[in-house]
């Protein structure tokens, strides 16, 4: 299974896995754009896709069409350094991609299911399946905010469900998350799981040796048979 769906490619850099991801995600947009009129990008947070966003934004595709939203957020303030969407706004949403139309998650509310109903209800109207998803990885081996253990973890890796949006809550996540679950992401018509550092492979490496979801994740992504997942690592 591992071979149909898992496809590796290893970069000697950052600055050429970057640029050569931008490329892919480009091509698949503007294809996207070309064939329905429009496409989705859902992207993750954190520091490893800073430069992949600043290469992304001078790409020339056209951004009116593309909507832009991310897999997964911290219920916080928009304008918290925490904020997923700080930095989607700070270095994907520029130059040239400052012409995507971003949908955020809503936050404001105090509960963490009322965040995810009102923004499931905001994400409603993109255009799904997502062109692309690109997901990242923690070294305690989550990703999107399927943490270790989490209080919805179970219902967020159903493939069953018919929920786009859950909140999310673990002990390694800091403030209470939103994520997209795994059923939607799995829809993505290209997956990507973007991955620096040699620490990062040797997690990767432990995911693709077991399969106990739970402690791992990611390993949910890994190990299933729906969706090629396209990994892009540098050291």
């Amino acid at each position: 299974m591992k071979t149909e769906i898992i496809h590796t490619h290893d970069y000697p850099d950052r600055e050429g896995l970057a640029i050569a991801l931008a490329a892919g995600i480009a091509a698949q947009l503007a294809g996207a754009v070309a064939e329905r009129g429009e496409a989705s990008l859902a992207v993750s947070g954190g520091s490893t896709p800073k430069r992949l966003f600043q290469v992304l934004a001078e790409t020339d595709i056209p951004w009116d069409r593309v909507t832009v939203i991310l897999v997964d957020e911290r219920i916080c303030p928009p304008e918290s350094d925490r904020a997923n969407q700080k930095l989607v706004r700070e270095t994907l949403l520029q130059d040239k991609a400052a012409a995507a139309h971003f949908v955020a998650y809503e936050t404001a509310y105090e509960l963490p299911i009322e965040n995810a109903e009102k923004s499931a209800d905001l994400f409603a109207g993109l255009p799904w399946p997502l062109d692309v998803a690109v997901l990242g990885m923690g070294t305690d081996g989550h990703t999107a905010s399927f943490f270790p253990h989490g209080d919805r973890l179970d219902d967020a890796l159903d493939m069953a469900t018919e929920s786009r949006v859950l909140p999310m809550q673990a002990e390694g996540a800091g403030e209470p998350r939103l994520t997209l679950t795994l059923a939607a992401l799995l829809d993505a018509r290209f997956l990507a799981l973007h991955i620096e550092g040699q620490e990062k492979r040797d997690v990767f490496d432990m995911a693709l040796a077991g399969t106990d979801a739970g402690s791992m994740p990611v390993r949910a992504v890994l190990h299933q048979d729906k969706t090629p997942v396209h990994i892009f690592w540098a050291p």
